[in-house]
């Protein structure tokens, strides 16, 4: 469906439902041409409304942008928090982390873009939100290593900082690659390469 293409308009659907189908229209369209060149109008005929509905719900353009940015970098903290508790093995722990940067720059919907290649990081909130989901990721990965090796929090800090942003910029390279290499693989070279530092700080007993 390209962004042109508009829903059929249907009948009345309860509050939620029609926030979660005008957000879902509203990321197909900020995704495929960005913030500026979407239009309030692309978005309600993709979603099958008419606009004064989607202004009921978002009265601006940059409310809706917002809204579905914040969507987004929770569930990417949500991922990274998921991949730190899923075991106590630490090696595991940096492989689930690792797979979970990958997986959310592979989804489908593409929303990765609106986090990591916004065209609105000039504007305050949008910076905000994108600082914010760096620090809520960096604060996760810091807490187990500070718990585990018992350095102090600032250190902790920046080594989740280094994890997180080598996860990031590589899983973003990777996707660049289009499957020259499969995300198994990609996943154990991560994870082989941040294992090897990171095991630098064993744990405290």
């Amino acid at each position: 469906m390209t962004v042109s293409e508009a829903r059929p308009r249907g009948g009345r659907l309860p509050r939620l439902a029609r926030r979660a189908q005008l957000l879902d229209a509203a990321r197909q369209v900020f995704v495929a041409v960005g913030y500026h060149a979407a239009a309030m109008d692309d978005i309600a005929d993709r979603a099958g409304v008419s606009k004064p509905v989607l202004y009921q719900h978002f009265p601006s353009k940059l409310e809706l942008y917002l809204a579905l940015l914040d969507a987004t970098c929770d569930g990417l903290v949500d991922a990274v928090r998921a991949a730190l508790a899923s075991t106590t093995d630490n090696q595991q722990r940096v492989a689930a982390t690792m797979r979970a940067y990958l997986d959310f720059v592979s989804d489908e919907d593409g929303t990765f873009r609106l986090v990591f290649e916004s065209d609105l990081t000039g504007e305050p909130a949008v910076r905000e939100r994108v600082d914010r989901v760096a620090h809520q990721c960096a604060d996760a990965i810091a807490d187990v290593i500070q718990e585990d090796a018992g350095v102090p929090r600032e250190q902790a800090l920046l080594l989740a900082a280094g994890l997180a942003g080598t996860a990031q910029v590589t899983a973003r390279w990777w996707l660049s690659s289009e499957g020259a290499i499969g995300r198994d693989e990609a996943t154990r070279l991560l994870t082989t390469l941040a294992w090897r530092g990171i095991r630098g700080f064993p744990r405290a007993e």
